[in-house]
């Protein structure tokens, strides 16, 4: 029997019907559009070209070689008790074996200037599984992360819808390149503290910013600093250090705890996931790694709501583990996205439009205000509208990710052929060329 699509007349819970999950931003509007009409070079050549998701595929190649020379690693290897012990197994910690190969690859990709130990490693469904339970853990409903602007749209839903925690903007402007300063995390803090909430933390997004930028060494300090002296925790989401085009370019908060002899690491917690590292996002596999025991202790608690299926920890515990491939797959990767990256950035500098300097990450930052037709979130909104409508590419406005600076806007470059990037390329060329004979 059909059922009517009819207002119901029994109550949901307070989740169910609350609207912070943000998906009503043009952030997700714009992946709507693209959902609804979607560019393909050949069979919808005037479609939606997806620039708003923060996907790497440049490397797909070499993981689809792997698997190709490693066929055992994705069928259980060659023995039946393989196949039955992984069918059977359900201990939240995760395989050993995949845990010791996490770790490893942890320092891998930031150098070896780290060291991670397997046991401190929480395995949960992604990184976003992996930051609300955090939140979950730091915080209780009211309490407030203090988190730097421009942050990913996501974190709207990611920390706040469940959890019943807000998330309260530390400003960082244009003007010095959108780095974080004292007087901003100041600033942020006695803002929530006026409007009687307790700050728990900050979480800061090193280097998967909107920015595609790594946070310097000495901003580091400040901020590993200034929770020290409130007393709060600090969460390092660092999903992309993999993807630093220079790897002595990328400081992780690791290194600077090991550098202090691990002094107040009670307070840091690391988030790492292989969705942009190896452009994994469908095999669910992020990390929380802690420095307290406790925190480490409820994590893998409550990681049993988000568990990674043994098969996907046994194919990637045997891919991390073979040092030869990874050293491969690390310098190519970073080598494509600095190429793609440069790519796009000289072809916006073409377009007149300028870039935020970058050496991390999916996509850059691109500065369209000096062709806004007026300086607000409304003008920025505007020329969004247009470009996504009309233009046909889908990129996310700086409002959507709380910057105060109208007309910045994130766009992403790894998600799509080289072809087709230079087809997004020429579409705003010609849209720029259009816009200045009317601002």
């Amino acid at each position: 029997m059909a059922i009517k699509n009819v207002q119901p007349s029994v109550g949901l819970s307070k989740i169910a019907v609350s609207e912070t999950h943000g998906e009503n931003s043009p952030y997700f509007a714009g992946w709507k559009a693209y959902d609804e009409n979607p560019y393909h070079e050949k069979y919808n050549p005037h479609g939606v070209i997806q620039m708003g998701l923060a996907e790497n595929q440049v490397s797909f190649d070499l993981l689809e070689e792997y698997l190709e020379a490693n066929q055992e690693a994705a069928s259980w290897g060659k023995r039946v008790s393989c196949f039955r012990e992984n069918a059977l197994f359900q201990d939240y910690h995760g395989l050993l074996t995949f845990r010791k190969a996490m770790a490893s690859f942890m320092e891998q990709v930031r150098g070896g200037k780290a060291k991670f130990d397997p046991e401190r490693i929480v395995l949960t469904a992604g990184a976003t599984a992996a930051n609300e339970l955090l939140t979950f853990i730091l915080a209780d409903p009211g309490d407030a992360l203090l988190v730097p602007t421009p942050y990913y749209p996501g974190f709207d839903r990611d920390l706040r819808w469940r959890t019943g925690v807000e998330i309260v903007p530390i400003h960082c402007e244009s003007s010095n390149n959108f780095q974080i300063t004292p007087e901003a995390l100041e600033s942020a803090y006695d803002h929530a503290r006026s409007m009687n909430m307790k700050v728990r933390g900050v979480l800061i997004t090193n280097p998967s910013n909107p920015l595609g930028a790594t946070i310097q060494r000495k901003v580091l300090e400040q901020i590993l600093d200034f929770v020290t002296r409130k007393n709060i925790h600090l969460v390092s989401d660092e999903i992309y250090s993999g993807s630093v085009f220079h790897s002595d370019e990328f400081v992780s908060i690791a290194e600077i705890l090991e550098s202090r002899n691990y002094q107040d690491a009670e307070r840091c917690h690391i988030v790492y996931s292989l969705s942009k590292d190896l452009g994994l996002p469908g095999f669910r596999v992020g990390t929380v790694y802690s420095y307290n025991d406790q925190v480490v202790t409820t994590a893998r608690r409550m990681s049993s709501f988000t568990l990674i299926s043994s098969q996907t920890q046994f194919l990637l515990a045997s891919m991390l583990s073979d040092k030869e491939f990874t050293k491969k797959y690390i310098k190519i990767n970073r080598e494509r996205l600095r190429k793609r990256y440069e790519m796009i950035v000289d072809g916006l500098k073409k377009a007149g439009i300028e870039c935020l300097k970058g050496n991390a990450g999916l996509f850059c930052w691109m500065n369209l205000s000096p062709y806004l037709k007026e300086a607000t979130k409304e003008g920025e909104l505007e020329i969004w509208k247009t470009i996504m409508e009309e233009v046909k590419l889908n990129i996310s406005p700086g409002s959507s990710c709380r910057c105060s600076d109208a007309g910045w806007f994130r766009v992403c470059f790894a998600n799509m052929s080289e072809e087709t990037l230079e087809v997004a390329l020429r579409r705003l060329h010609e849209f720029m060329d259009r816009r200045r004979r009317y601002v």
